[in-house]
């Protein structure tokens, strides 16, 4: 399905990278946006959204929507999605294979003012908080610490032994892409007790990441850890 605000925020999104609207500068409110592009408030608004997903724009309230002054624009911008970027989890990332998971945590709780921003809830809105192991053909694979709003769906022990991810398709619910950070560090203790990492400051691959749905709603942030020994990130770039 083509949503409007989607071509609301990619017209947006080349207005900031072509220099219409500075780093820091603000933004024309929504409905003025809303009027310039022949649309609703709403749809601005879902836009504004996706630009805040993506770290390109920040609202405050009671002052309108500014371009961050952190933004750059070059080709390395954290705001591209691009395939090493879709969030295809373990379960469809390794088809074939023998996916299965250890339950570390499935609990809920209020979310921090961060999660929150992050997410687009108020901070009133509970968060899941999960952590899980996964084994691909029964050797670790990742250790994952997720948070979801409540709101999205209902979690059980036994989705989390399976892939979330086909769950939330298997309720229609749609995922379009996520932004990622990858980064690597020095194992620690928990590192060592989920069995990603056998010493104190053994290298592990780390990706940060949000991921949203095709309305532009965020729907999770999480950290998930990788062994070095069979880790790596693969990515095809055309020019």
């Amino acid at each position: 399905m083509a949503y409007k605000y989607k071509e609301v925020a990619d017209k947006l999104r080349q207005q900031i990278k072509t220099g219409k609207y500075a780093p820091g500068e603000l933004m024309p409110d929504q409905n003025q946006m809303a009027r310039n592009f022949g649309t609703t408030r709403i749809t601005v608004h879902k836009a504004i959204q996706q630009l805040v997903v993506e770290g390109m724009v920040y609202s405050k309230r009671g002052a309108g929507t500014f371009v961050r002054k952190d933004y750059k624009i070059d080709k390395s911008e954290f705001g591209v999605v691009s395939p090493i970027d879709k969030p295809l989890g373990a379960t469809r990332t390794n088809e074939g294979k023998k996916v299965t998971s250890k339950i570390v945590e499935l609990s809920a709780r209020i979310p921090t003012k961060k999660e929150a921003e992050q997410l687009l809830i108020p901070d009133t809105e509970p968060v899941y908080v999960i952590r899980r192991v996964r084994y691909v053909n029964k050797e670790v694979f990742a250790y994952e610490h997720t948070i979801m709003p409540t709101s999205i769906t209902t979690l059980t022990d036994d989705i989390l032994k399976k892939s979330i991810y086909g769950h939330l398709q298997s309720e229609g619910l749609s995922i379009e892409g996520s932004h990622r950070v990858v980064s690597a560090k020095k194992a620690d203790q928990d590192d060592i007790k989920t069995g990603i990492a056998k010493e104190i400051g053994e290298p592990v691959l780390v990706i940060n990441q949000l991921s949203y749905l095709d309305d532009g709603q965020p729907f999770e942030i999480s950290e998930s850890h990788f062994p070095y020994e069979h880790s790596q990130i693969i990515a095809d770039v055309t020019l």
